[in-house]
């Protein structure tokens, strides 16, 4: 089997070198030698080796069955006789002795004790409360009350011109709906009176009549 691959292998070898060659020559031109081919080695043939020999197996003996041994069945033994239980009548006892009932002695009766009659006592009268008129509380004692000493008012300012008028009528007029209209007639009256009353309205008696008494065209006050 080996031999005949070695040859197909020589043989491929051979064709394609042939081909090879055939197709690089020139035209002309001789080819070359081919080298001669290497020399064969001598292929051995494989040494056939033997069949291993298969020996059968051997037969093996069947196992030899023993019956098992009997076994002898235990020993039994009967059991005893057991003697009836012996009864024995119960002795005969004295008959009882009869006892009569006690008689019974009936309650004696007694009559209930008769209850006196309540003792009744008249309520004992209540003297009336002695009514005692409530004692009269004077009057507390009125106190008039005790008048501080009026001061005297302090003097008024000394008018001399009408620029002592101007701080006096500022004070005058200062609560006034139209201050403007009450500096003007508070310096009018302020020049001919030579006086402003204190405060900011009345008081008015303290300047005079000079400064009470005058009167608009339309026969109203003049000074505020």
């Amino acid at each position: 089997m080996a031999l005949k691959a070695v040859l197909l292998l020589l043989a491929i070898v051979l064709v394609t070198t042939k081909v090879v060659y055939a197709d690089t020559s020139v035209p002309g031109t001789y080819p070359p030698k081919a080298p001669p081919p290497p020399p064969v080695p001598p292929v051995k043939p494989p040494t056939p080796v033997p069949p291993p020999v298969v020996k059968p197996p051997a037969p093996v003996p069947p196992p030899v069955y023993k019956p098992p041994a009997p076994v002898p069945p235990p020993p039994v033994k009967p059991p005893a006789p057991v003697a009836p239980p012996v009864y024995n009548p119960p002795a005969p006892g004295p008959p009882p002795v009869y006892k009569p009932p006690v008689p019974v002695p009936p309650p004696v009766y007694k009559p209930p004790v008769p209850v006196p009659p309540p003792v009744y006592k008249p309520p004992v009268p209540v003297p009336p409360p002695v009514y005692k008129p409530p004692v009269p509380v004077p009057p507390p004692v009125y106190k008039p009350p005790v008048n501080p000493p009026v001061q005297p008012a302090p003097p008024l300012p000394p008018v001399k011109s009408r620029k002592d008028c101007i701080p006096l009528c500022d004070t005058r007029c200062s609560l006034h709906s139209r201050p403007n209209i009450c500096k003007r007639a508070c310096l009018t009256c302020c020049d001919r009176c030579k006086c402003v009353p204190p405060g900011t309205f009345g008081n008015r008696e303290k300047c005079g009549k000079c400064y009470s008494e005058m009167r608009t065209r339309g026969n109203r006050y003049k000074c505020p």
